[in-house]
């Protein structure tokens, strides 16, 4: 089993760099093409961070894994917004745009809310699938509206094109490969040490996998909290909850449908909580403080001691 834990941290580290490199090969590209920065960062940026989870929940999916596939995307979706948020309020209070309030968060929630009655019976399929590729196909287009009428996005920052279009190609394509062999790597050591330990593939799901996938979003949000860029904090996380559901899950049920008996009512109203908790947080003098990023951290240590024992 200790192999199995080197190299799950092995795998965890492959990803981060997969969708780094993804992310800036990808997002060189499409500025070199004469797309805008803005429209860049909303879609391929986006998108690139939740590489991890895409690929870790379709390969969990078609291996017959379904506790992974739908644990990973709950997990993570917790982990964003008790660990991320709450150790980057922690850093630094974070200054919440009115946007986020009217649109974005109540975006998130509905996306969750829609996840819990779909899933309810362990079953997700293709269909269910479909309408939320439809989502986040939605999502975007309303993103990308916005900004071409002026309006401030969270998480909007300046991107700038690499040496040369070869460079851009091996960056994509070395990124898809490392992604695709980390999961790899990721998945099946995973379930070597739920075996091993006497735990459900669902909670390593839940915790491991659903944390290491998180990473890029991990950073993004502390270097912006270290920096006072506390708009880019938190607009990456809500972004990334709202990707996760919408085009991870929907991605992966239209490959091929989901099934799982072990993720539980808890873990999905621990998940819908979370999302539901933090709206007030917001509003409250549209910052979130610090003792509010203590509350939320807290939330997830209860919970994941829960899973643990």
């Amino acid at each position: 089993m200790v192999l199995s834990v080197v190299l799950v941290v092995l795998s965890l580290a492959i990803l981060y760099f997969g969708a780094d490199f993804l992310v800036k090969g990808s997002s060189s590209m499409a500025v070199r093409a004469g797309i805008s920065p803005l429209v860049v960062g909303l879609t391929v940026v986006a998108l690139g961070t939740s590489a991890p989870e895409l690929v870790v929940s379709i390969k969990s999916a078609l291996e017959g894994i379904g506790s992974i596939a739908v644990g990973n995307v709950i997990g993570s979706n917790i982990f964003n917004i008790c660990v991320i948020l709450g150790i980057s309020a922690m850093i630094c209070p974070l200054q919440v745009d009115r946007r986020l309030i009217r649109i974005d968060t109540p975006i998130m929630l509905i996306a969750s809310l829609l996840f819990v009655l779909l899933f309810s019976d362990g079953h997700f399929g293709r269909l269910p699938g479909i309408l939320f590729l439809v989502g986040i196909a939605g999502y975007m287009l309303f993103c990308v509206y916005k900004a071409k009428k002026g309006e401030a996005i969270e998480g909007e920052q300046e991107i700038k094109p690499t040496k040369s279009w070869l460079l851009d190609v091996i960056l994509v394509i070395g990124g898809l490969l490392l992604l695709v062999w980390g999961s790899d790597m990721l998945v099946k050591n995973a379930v070597i040490i739920a075996k091993a330990l006497g735990w459900s593939e669902a909670v390593i799901g839940l915790t491991i996998v659903a944390a290491g996938t998180s990473m890029p979003e991990l950073a993004t949000s502390v270097v912006a909290a270290l920096k006072k860029r506390t708009d880019i904090a938190i607009g990456n996380v809500i972004g990334s909850n709202i990707f996760n559901l919408f085009a991870v899950l929907g991605a992966t049920a239209t490959i091929t449908p989901i099934r799982t008996d072990q993720i539980n009512v808890l873990d999905m109203a621990v998940m819908l909580g979370a999302a539901i908790i933090v709206l007030p947080f917001m509003r409250t003098g549209f910052r979130i403080e610090r003792w509010e990023g203590i509350v939320l951290f807290i939330i997830y240590l209860v919970y994941t001691l829960y899973l643990l024992i």
